[in-house]
């Protein structure tokens, strides 16, 4: 996990052994497993939270970004013009009904 070897395990065993005595070693290695393990249930709590808060944020914003998109599409076939005919740009006027010759735009 932490990348601790054997040997360096004996190592702080032996110093324990020395520091503590052989009387309060078992002691103090119980309570450094207890405090260890709950570290590690609340480090594992915390992740798993914040996993679930990540895939439900990831969730809500999929369900967002299809709300759109329907939203988008039924507006487009709603509003949609009809397929043979071109949108006129700014500059074009519109055809004239009689044979009279279209006029030149206007400068504006």
């Amino acid at each position: 996990m932490f990348g601790i070897s054997f040997g360096e395990l004996l190592l702080i065993g032996l110093v324990a052994l020395l520091v503590l005595g052989p009387e309060r070693l078992p002691g103090a290695a119980r309570t450094a497993g207890l405090w260890i393990g709950r570290l590690k249930r609340s480090f594992n709590s915390i992740k798993e939270d914040v996993e679930r808060e990540i895939g439900a944020d990831e969730i809500r914003r999929q369900l967002h970004n299809e709300n759109i998109m329907a939203q988008q599409s039924k507006s487009q076939s709603t509003h949609a013009a009809p397929s043979n005919s071109e949108p006129m740009t700014a500059l074009e006027t519109p055809p004239v009904a009689n044979n009279e010759p279209p006029q030149p735009p206007r400068a504006l």
